[in-house]
């Protein structure tokens, strides 16, 4: 079992920058490719980026790239999500999600077999 825990959301302006946080439990972290989706009022949860357990990074083309970045401190079990240029359009609640089989279709919802509770990230005009 393992447990996902985010942070760092909150209220932003356009143009402004977050970090999210997600804290993982468990001893393999190092082993786990991880992902972040989110979630916007009355739409799907889309793929935002993912880390390899190896540390190769995988973003959302077209509407994050070049502005989020992902990376991950293993020593910390800890994954982020570095939110720059932030638009009002990224408004929505960010998951934090594991794979613990290092699959490789790591824009793909099914794929991940735990799940964090979601932090709420809001981009004011």
């Amino acid at each position: 079992q393992v447990q996902l825990v985010e942070s760092g959301g909150g209220l932003v302006q356009a143009g402004g920058s977050l970090r999210l946080s997600c804290a993982a439990s468990g001893r393999s972290f190092s082993s786990y490719s991880m992902g972040w989706f989110r979630q916007a009022p009355g739409k799907e949860r889309e793929f935002v980026a993912a880390i390899s357990w190896s540390g190769g990074s995988l973003y959302r083309v077209g509407s994050v790239n070049g502005r989020f970045t992902i990376s991950r401190d293993n020593a910390k079990n800890t994954v982020y999500l570095q939110m720059n240029s932030l638009k009002p359009e990224d408004t929505a609640v960010y998951y934090c999600a594991a794979d613990v089989n290092s699959g490789l279709r790591l824009s793909q919802r099914d794929e991940y077999e735990y799940w964090g509770l979601g932090t709420q990230v809001t981009v004011s005009t």
